[in-house]
């Protein structure tokens, strides 16, 4: 298997768990390069379901290196918690199978008060409140906190009270409840004490790896129109969730990136607030009535809506991305017709790419392509023979498109749900 990097090609929330841990299988090493415990993958092996917010999808294969990279924002006390119910399922973690980076950031306590505060007026975004924000924040401002620093306990409590002092005021006048210094220290110090046996600089092991003739597989968080650069800003996350992205975010060269492969949902979903130009409220009551389309990391209902190709076109484009992977084709299965939006109407005039501005988001209309839909029950098919010929059809649009071939298919949640186009 060649060195793959995996991306949402749109608002996260693709499925982009279950294609890693697809894939894994063929992988030596898993990376995680971005992002915080505000993204949630759901992957089901074998019948069990597992929510992983930090820890990389591989975790769950035996033998398998995973990493988490320098551009990761770390919430130690939530990644032990990973950890140890991971454990309770059997699942050990040591320093063998799991590295991070020891100059990722740490998500403190006082960042999700920072974030809770900021999403009380008019103008909220519609975060998790995990505080990835302000700590991405901090990182850009140079008064960020790492995991290197807690191997020093007096320096890390010194520039800790420091922050303390400075944010303390500014949380008592918003109303938010302050940061009580001493027992958050100690609680800090005791997660550096089980998670520095972990710490590494990941660079240089995965350049190990590779030149070893190792493989490695690159899980992307979130999806591309929640990168700080490239999405419907603001309403973005705060780090870069393109493939470029994976780069700085693991150290790893770019030239030593053989694929990359963008996830779409077969439709399309978003989670918070922010421009949706396909969002169907009936659609998305269907999707919800069957069981479908809450957040791994909220349980927060998702906002649904027909298949933007504009956006999964563009996705390709800016990520360089090799191949497609669509997953929750089966969530189309009994509908008598479906919509793909192939293009824009922004005042007057026809577009094909994804616009600057809030403004210019609010004032698209879709233009959408209409094509018959199917009555089969997809879960079971486990070729693309399986699947019926307007499905079969739906696909191949999508690929033209999109200008870029399918490569995974998934028709339900669980791994051995997925055929190889």
């Amino acid at each position: 298997m060649p060195n793959n990097i995996i991306v949402g090609a749109q608002w996260g929330d693709e499925g982009k768990g279950k294609i890693v841990d697809f894939l894994t299988e063929r992988a030596d090493v898993v990376v995680r390069s971005q992002g915080g415990n505000n993204a949630g993958h759901t992957v089901i092996a074998r019948g069990e379901k597992h929510v992983l917010h930090l820890m990389p999808s591989g975790i769950l294969h035996p033998g398998k290196l995973c990493v988490i990279g320098n551009g990761v924002v770390l919430d130690p006390v939530g990644l032990l918690a990973e950890i140890d119910g991971l454990a309770k399922r059997g699942i050990s973690i040591t320093p063998e199978n799991l590295k991070i980076s020891s100059t990722a950031h740490l998500v403190m306590p006082y960042h999700p008060r920072q974030d809770a505060a900021r999403e009380q007026g008019a103008n909220k975004i519609g975060t998790t409140r995990r505080g990835i924000g302000p700590a991405y924040g901090d990182k850009i401002e140079r008064t960020g906190l790492r995991l290197a620093d807690l191997r020093d306990p007096a320096k890390f409590a010194e520039r800790f009270a420091e922050r303390v002092n400075q944010i303390n005021p500014v949380l008592e006048a918003a109303g938010v409840e302050t940061i009580d210094f001493e027992a958050v220290c100690r609680e800090y110090l005791a997660a550096g004490e089980r998670l520095l046996p972990h710490a590494a600089n990941v660079a240089t092991i995965l350049d190990e790896a590779a030149k070893a003739g190792k493989s490695l597989l690159f899980e992307g968080a979130q999806g591309t129109y929640l990168d700080i650069d490239h999405g419907t800003y603001p309403f973005v996350t705060s780090s870069n969730t393109t493939a470029g992205g994976t780069i700085t975010g693991s150290g790893f060269s770019m030239r030593k990136i053989d694929c990359i492969t963008a996830v779409a949902k077969a439709y399309t979903t978003r989670v918070g607030e922010g421009p949706f130009p396909t969002e169907d409220d009936a659609f998305g009551d269907r999707l919800h009535g069957m069981g479908r389309e809450f957040g791994a990391t909220t349980g927060r209902s998702r906002r649904c809506g027909w298949l933007d190709m504009v956006l999964v076109r563009y996705a390709c484009l800016i990520n360089g991305a090799d191949e497609l992977a669509i997953t929750n084709l089966d969530g189309l299965d009994g509908l008598e017709s479906l919509r793909i939006c192939t293009a824009y109407e922004l005042d007057g005039n026809r577009i094909d790419h994804p616009p600057a501005t809030i403004d210019e988001w609010a004032r698209l209309t879709p233009i959408y392509e209409d094509l018959p839909g199917w009555s089969d029950d997809l879960t079971g098919a486990r070729d693309v023979a399986d699947l019926p010929a307007n499905a079969r059809a739906y696909l191949r649009r999508m690929e033209e498109l999109a200008e870029t071939k399918v490569a995974w298919i998934g028709v339900g949640p669980d791994r051995e749900q997925t055929i190889r186009a």
